[in-house]
């Protein structure tokens, strides 16, 4: 996939998953209004350069403003102005074809709920004593679906919940109708992406407008 392609489907699908307006179309690539104090709104660019990055860094001023560059950290960490600071754990972009798979077994103690909410479809690993153990959730639109909010919690990690989260939302991704899956992978999450057959598109550099106060995740 091109990247302008990969980030036009990643952003209406993010923004459907966070609950946010739909993203509004800027000559450098896209902008969404977040509405949180650590993340007012974000900027993503597509295919940017030193010249976008640096006139769109000069423009913004405001504290807890968020950019999404394609680009590696280094690159972009070199293209910023004063004010502004890469501070997050190196982001990728990834895609995959999506099918329909068989539920996948769980540990023992583990309970699965899932639900549909605002278009949004999310699944959540319960441990016996109620604890939320892993959490995960997709947002189709249309052909495509994002998935989003991968999470394993401490004490339930390596006993396979998160790969049970992936299949689970992949499911329901081809059953809604979509075909590929989207997804921004952390440093952490990207080698289980890439061993359930998740492709890497490239890389996705977060930088904050002031102290962050907060990550920008996905």
């Amino acid at each position: 996939m091109r990247n302008s392609a990969i980030t036009s489907v990643w952003v209406r699908g993010w923004a459907v998953s966070r609950g946010t307006p739909a993203p509004v179309v800027e000559p450098w690539g896209y902008r969404i209004d977040v509405g949180l104090p650590h993340h007012v709104f974000r900027h993503v660019l597509p295919e940017p350069d030193e010249v976008s990055v640096r006139e769109l860094c000069e423009a913004v001023t405001r504290p807890g403003a968020w950019l999404k560059v394609l680009a590696r950290p280094e690159e972009v960490a070199g293209w910023i102005t004063p004010g502004w600071t890469v501070p997050d754990d190196p982001g990728f972009l990834m895609f995959t074809a999506l099918r329909p798979a068989p539920a996948p077994a769980l540990p023992p103690g583990y309970a699965r709920e899932t639900s549909w909410y605002d278009g949004v479809f999310r699944v959540r690993f319960l441990a016996t004593d109620g604890a939320l153990a892993a959490r995960g959730q997709l947002a189709p639109t249309g052909h495509t679906a994002v998935v989003d909010q991968i999470e394993t919690y401490p004490g339930h990690r390596r006993r396979g919940l998160g790969r049970a989260v992936m299949r689970v939302l992949e499911t329901a991704g081809a059953r809604a109708g979509a075909v590929t899956g989207v997804l921004a992978a952390t440093t952490q999450g990207r080698a289980l992406y890439r061993a359930l057959g998740w492709r890497y598109q490239g890389p996705l550099t977060g930088v904050v407008r002031g102290a962050p106060g907060g990550r920008a995740d996905g």
